[in-house]
């Protein structure tokens, strides 16, 4: 068995109506310090958003949420917020902030591999 290590998550949300404080969940994000790990997994199921938010432009989310995935992945393509560390990445994309793609409170868990927790924890909220 190997040894578990600490993780932090959140659930990445579209909220087309923010003053309204309804959302959907189309991803999750994940940061692990002993692996070195930060990545989102994100789905955009869009049927849903129309059927909840019929008003919203679609491909403005998705512009949103690839942008959000970007900065995770991290580099100079994402911009100055993307070359920050990890750590630095996970905070500034969990900060509470009133966008329509914002992220849900930061958890924590433990995990062997973040990667598989971060799948599981896809399927889980967002599938």
């Amino acid at each position: 068995m190997q040894e578990k290590h600490l993780f932090e998550y959140a659930v990445i949300r579209v909220m087309p109506r923010v003053e309204r404080e309804e959302f959907l969940n189309a991803g999750v994000i994940l940061y692990c310090k002993k692996h070195r790990f930060l990545q989102a997994m994100i789905t955009l199921n869009e049927d849903r958003l129309r059927a909840f938010a019929p008003e919203t432009d679609i491909s403005e989310v998705k512009t949103y949420l690839e942008a959000f995935d970007c900065i995770a992945k991290g580099g100079k393509q994402a911009g100055p917020i993307g070359q920050l560390d990890l750590a630095s990445r996970f905070r500034w994309l969990t900060a509470t902030r009133s966008t329509v793609v914002q992220a849900g409170k930061v958890h924590p868990g433990l995990c062997e591999d973040p990667e598989k927790a971060l799948v599981r924890l896809h399927e889980q909220l967002v599938l």
